[in-house]
């Protein structure tokens, strides 16, 4: 493999701004351009860094080895199987997928073509920064807040899985159990969600993207104690016996986990790590999860 890796993002949002400039900062990275459906933002993004705005996706993937998708979440799949299948390892922010049919797609070309395809959830950067996934101990019952103030932004999908699938995978990431039960109530925009699973393990879920502030809290329950997080803050207290990192926002890890994953993606494809922070399948998992929320909420 090539000591320098080519790099394109779909999508010149805010979310595809961030990626771009990750890559165009990143040693052993070279940002080849990025492609939009609207030419006008992706001709501004790429003239801020410097680079070529394609129109065409078949030119981006000759120009890269890499594809970061963060498009509209309900185009992610479409755009992340055309780079599959163009030989190309992807990273798609999260959502995987709107569905799980797309999901199951996207898992069989990755694996029959033997590439690495990550996802962006990037909240567990941040529990291994703290060093919950060290910790000895299953928790009890899990409870997530996650509130926003409204924004035009990710209106294809609702908030499952926009905003709480970061937690749902968070919870996933916790125990190998599945889901037994879930329950579930509310809107597009604003709900709250129970899961049951296999282990006992409970977890309780709050999201909403009308809220008047912006929250993202969770509680953990073990057997020896309890743990309190607050996500903005960048803080926690911690009552179990386990030494978690209390300083974890100021490692490298912690101040940019978006950085901490896309470099766990980079690693992977080059063969330097055995995986990316989180896998497809992992993805696809909370998608599934996420997708029952819906159900049980009946939309």
């Amino acid at each position: 493999m090539s000591a320098i890796l080519k790099a394109g993002v779909i999508g010149t949002g805010v979310f595809g701004g961030y990626h771009a400039k990750k890559y165009a900062e990143m040693d052993g990275i070279q940002l080849m351009g990025v492609y939009d459906t609207h030419p006008e933002r992706c001709f501004m993004m790429a003239e801020q860094l410097n680079v070529e705005a394609y129109g065409d996706l078949a030119d981006l993937f000759a120009a890269c080895d890499i594809i970061t998708v963060a498009s509209p979440a309900t185009t992610h799949a479409a755009s992340a199987l055309a780079a599959l299948k163009a030989g190309k390892s992807v990273y798609v922010e999260k959502p995987l997928a709107a569905n799980l049919d797309d999901a199951d797609k996207l898992l069989a070309a990755a694996a029959k073509a033997g590439l690495v395809l990550a996802c962006g959830h990037q909240e567990r950067v941040v529990f291994r920064a703290m060093g919950l996934f060290d910790v000895p101990e299953k928790p009890l019952r899990l409870e997530a807040v996650r509130r926003g103030t409204p924004s035009p932004r990710s209106q294809d999908v609702s908030v499952v899985l926009d905003l709480m699938i970061h937690d749902l995978d968070l919870a996933l990431a916790l125990t190998d159990a599945e889901p037994l039960a879930v329950e579930a109530e509310g809107t597009p925009d604003n709900i709250w969600a129970e899961a049951t699973f296999a282990d006992g393990f409970t977890a309780v879920f709050e999201a909403s993207r009308v809220h008047d502030s912006r929250e993202r809290t969770m509680t953990l329950i073990y057997p020896s104690g309890r743990l309190e997080i607050d996500f903005v803050a960048r803080t926690f207290v911690n009552s179990t016996p386990f030494k978690l990192n209390e300083a974890f926002a100021d490692t490298p890890a912690g101040r940019d986990p978006l950085g901490a994953s896309v470099g766990g993606f980079v690693a992977a494809v080059r063969g330097e790590a055995p995986r990316p922070v989180v896998t497809a399948e992992e993805a696809a998992r909370a998608l599934d999860l996420g997708l029952a929320v819906e159900t049980a909420a009946g939309f």
